[in-house]
């Protein structure tokens, strides 16, 4: 709003006392003060209010103007309740250094003039924002994005004083203006988010962390592609966006809510943008995906991979090492409509969030995975620098994709929802896929085994048959071990010759006689007629890798 403004508006009781030049000085705030310099509380464009308890003298008006208008500010309006009329020394001063002066009617409270000033300003600042956000929307869906999400965050800070973020579903931050939110931050207010969802509740949702109030708006896909607005929530709540607001967005009239809103469908304009780039990555996995499941030659497969390799890791020297990763989103039968959740899409765009570092920030940082989906699965082609992959230790680990954002997912996935998800070893060559695929298909099982909304299982987990071992229904845990077992177990009872025991000890010592022998205070030859009996018995070779591992399972499953 204009100084000007401020004399044609009857009811603040303001008279002009000078500086009738400068009125179309533009007033973007207003302060109440008395102290003897308030600088340090100015930062330009404020009307400033003064009851003149900072003069003691005439020589005080000239230095305290000076300071206001070192400061930026665009007016002073001096009350009459304290001295009367105002003093001439103000007036000259005011005169002096081209600082409007405005004298206040005793009968007018500073706070009506303040609220007024507040109520002008605010509503221009928004009607200002809102027309940039509609020239903004206009231009990305058009034409070129632009300056992102990041401009128009910029604008909600300068021009409404709003400090906002936007963040993925699991709150990883992908654009904000200025300080950036810390990751814990982030993490809770995304699942204070997806929790609200998932009850049915709307948006804006209000979230305390810290004893600092947020309000948290759905960024929903729009434009192309987009999904009829009837969907089950299930499709979309864990792959969309919110814009997280430092603000209480309940006690906002419907215009703030308004704005917000369209700030929230540019945003989205932006995201169906990025997700369209996407699309050469995931059709890349999914070409890739389709020649390992249908058995296709190597060289058919590593022609593929050259291809995917340039535009997942552009500049490497070298061809990569790969990894590969399958989640599978379910969710409970018991639900009304689970059955018409389709997992893989879910998956699809959950493990593209998963994949994507969670300490960087952007979308950009996803440009290097490529998620297919079959059915209900999602299977991620990750490729790792030869360098990096050298290291057994080295690559993608279950326990830590999923350290980030397990809390937050958990709070989307509500009751009727589970994450599993497993992760294979890094392979260096195309024949290595098929068995890659494999792996993590069957970590992710092992993940499926576990109790929790959200599981993980890597191959390092596979090293063991003990893992394996639950996955064998109990009739067949009960015939082997009878088959096997049953004759030994007979023979001691009769003869007290303790064949299981003696099993188990040469099984532990890797068939080596001397220590078992040791290991037992036996013989050697004792022991090697117990051995003899209990192959006797089995029909069984010790000496075979193949019965070896048999007995060893035999024992465990026992």
């Amino acid at each position: 709003m204009r100084l000007r403004a401020l004399l044609e508006t009857d009811a603040l009781g303001l008279r002009l006392l000078g500086g009738e030049d400068e009125l179309d000085r533009t007033v973007r705030g207003v302060m109440t003060t008395d102290l003897r310099d308030p600088s340090r509380y100015l930062s330009g464009g404020e009307l400033v209010l003064t009851g003149l308890a900072w003069r003691r003298d005439a020589d005080d008006s000239e230095p305290f103007v000076r300071i206001l208008a070192g400061a930026g500010v665009v007016g002073l309006a001096a009350g009459e309740a304290e001295l009367g009329a105002i003093p001439d020394d103000l007036i000259r001063a005011c005169t002096q250094h081209r600082l409007p002066l405005f004298a206040v009617n005793e009968s007018v409270a500073f706070a009506t003039i303040t609220e007024h000033v507040v109520r002008q300003v605010s509503g221009e600042r928004a009607g200002d924002l809102a027309a940039v956000v509609d020239r903004h929307r206009r231009l990305m869906t058009s034409g070129p994005a632009g300056g992102g999400p990041e401009v128009v965050l910029d604008l909600l800070g300068s021009d409404l004083d709003l400090r906002a973020w936007v963040l993925s579903p699991t709150g990883r931050q992908i654009a904000g203006a200025g300080e950036p939110l810390a990751p814990s931050v982030g993490a809770t207010l995304a699942g204070e988010h997806l929790g609200a969802t998932r009850t049915g509740r709307r948006g804006p949702h209000r979230a305390v962390v810290h004893g600092t109030t947020y309000s948290l708006f759905p960024i929903r896909h729009s434009g192309r592609g987009a999904a009829p607005a009837a969907r089950d929530v299930r499709e979309t709540v864990l792959s969309d966006w919110l814009l997280a607001v430092e603000a209480d967005a309940g006690d906002w009239p419907a215009a703030r809510l308004d704005l917000l809103q369209g700030v929230t469908q540019l945003i989205a304009v932006e995201r169906d943008r990025r997700d369209a780039a996407r699309a050469v990555r995931r059709r890349l996995a999914q070409e890739v995906l389709e020649l390992v499941q249908t058995g296709a030659a190597p060289a058919e497969i590593a022609a593929r991979l050259r291809v995917a390799a340039p535009v997942l890791l552009p500049g490497l020297g070298s061809a990569p090492h790969w990894q590969v990763i399958v989640a599978r989103v379910d969710w409970s039968p018991s639900a009304a409509t689970a059955a018409e959740v389709a997992g893989g899409p879910v998956a699809q765009a959950l493990l593209e969030e998963i994949l994507v570092d969670p300490a960087v920030s952007g979308s950009e940082s996803s440009d290097r995975i490529a998620v297919a989906h079959a059915g209900d699965e999602a299977i991620a082609l990750v490729p790792l620098p030869a360098v990096a992959a050298e290291g057994s230790d080295s690559g993608l680990h279950a326990d830590a994709l999923l350290a980030a954002v397990q809390a937050p997912l958990s709070a989307g996935l509500a009751d009727d929802g589970r994450l599993t998800l497993g992760v294979s070893a890094a392979v260096h060559s195309a024949e290595g896929l098929r068995g890659a695929l494999e792996e993590a298909r069957h970590a992710r099982r092992v993940a499926a085994a576990r109790p929790g909304r959200v599981c993980a299982a890597g191959h390092h987990e596979l090293a063991s048959h003990v893992l394996l071992l639950p996955f064998v229904p109990d009739d067949v845990r009960r015939a082997f071990t009878a088959r096997l077992l049953d004759p030994l177990r007979d023979y001691d009872q009769r003869h007290r010759a303790e064949l299981i025991p003696t099993l188990e000890a040469f099984l532990d010592c890797d068939g080596s006689w001397t220590r078992c022998a040791t290991r037992l205070h036996l013989h050697v030859n004792t022991l090697r007629y117990r051995v003899g009996r209990i192959e006797q018995l089995t029909g069984r070779d010790l000496s075979r890798l193949e019965d070896k591992l048999d007995f060893f399972l035999a024992l465990r499953m026992s």
